[in-house]
């Protein structure tokens, strides 16, 4: 009985962990990237007339963008392989299709 509760609640936390990570962490790497994009525009600008663009602010808002794209991709790719029977696997650096075992 002790061995299945361990079981549960390591799957419980695997489950809240990926939640979290997918759940709240998209949604805030992309406010993050629209922060920075307002840095990069020179976002104080309203407010002091001598703001200046930073340009590595918009790099990291373009890098933010693009996480966030490639992981809605993934999400995207990995329901519409499950639907054709296939899977999504990582053993490769890239993510790559292959039929299910």
């Amino acid at each position: 009985m002790g061995h299945n509760i361990t079981l549960a609640f390591e799957a419980a936390w695997k489950v809240l962990a990926i939640g979290l990570v997918l759940g709240a962490g998209l949604p805030t790497l992309f406010a993050f990237g629209i922060r920075t994009m307002a840095w990069g525009q020179g976002g104080s600008a309203e407010v002091d007339t001598a703001a200046s663009p930073h340009p590595v602010g918009r790099i990291i808002g373009i890098l933010c963008f693009a996480l966030v794209l490639l992981a809605i991709a993934l999400g995207i790719t990995y329901v519409v392989a499950y639907g054709f029977g296939k899977e999504l696997s990582f053993e490769h650096i890239y993510p790559t299709i292959q039929n299910k075992d």
